[in-house]
């Protein structure tokens, strides 16, 4: 019987190792509910930097995590400007945040989200995501992917809820659970989320190829 190379093998068995934990889900290393979440300084599709700390009077947000070419995040886009519309002025405006790199989704450039953005006239900024390193820090895995978040006393800022917008991404009207809205709800109102943590639905995230 041929003698075992146990250098070799034990090589082989570091770079298995290495690539499996590379391959591990960015949320299991990202926020949970309770945790205290960075803020971040991200490019606009109008050029401009944008970071939450520019929301002087913000109560919270609703950072979201969508792109151009996920069917899903398509179907969520007027959900996503009615949460922003009914909320904002609650002071829990929406952050859309890009984090699929363009290389490996090209509809998901900057030119094409500046496009997108135009065409349906969104209300809230749409940000690039270029290094993706907020999405990992967030540990969003699906497009779409949302989290509230409710600025504290101190001026940090707290997750809340982690997951969908509802229970229907097909149709609206058939929703039978709007969750980020009732989450939203409670949260203007004082209450504790009741609900604080859903599946989200989506495509999952293009990461940059290593």
């Amino acid at each position: 019987m041929k003698k075992m190379n146990l250098p070799y093998v034990y090589a082989a068995c570091l770079v298995l190792v290495s690539l499996l934990l590379s391959a591990v889900p960015a949320s299991e290393h990202g926020y949970k509910v309770g945790d205290t979440a960075r803020d971040f300084r991200l490019k606009n599709v109008d050029g401009k930097m944008v970071s939450l700390a520019d929301y002087k009077d913000a109560k919270g947000f609703i950072v979201t995590f969508t792109c151009n070419s996920c069917p899903y995040s398509v179907a969520y886009e007027d959900r996503l400007i009615e949460l922003h519309n009914k909320f904002a002025s609650k002071g829990y405006p929406l952050i859309a945040i890009n984090p699929n790199d363009a290389q490996v989704s090209p509809r998901d450039s900057y030119d094409k989200m500046q496009v997108r953005a135009k065409e349906k006239n969104f209300p809230f900024p749409y940000l690039h995501d270029e290094t993706q390193e907020i999405t990992r820090a967030y540990g969003a895995t699906r497009t779409p992917h949302l989290y509230i978040v409710q600025k504290q006393q101190d001026g940090s800022l707290k997750v809340a809820y982690i997951g969908t917008v509802d229970d229907n991404y097909k149709d609206a009207s058939q929703a039978q659970k709007k969750y980020a809205e009732e989450a939203l709800n409670e949260l203007v109102a004082g209450k504790q989320i009741s609900q604080p943590n859903t599946k989200a639905i989506g495509c999952t995230i293009k990461w940059k190829e290593a």
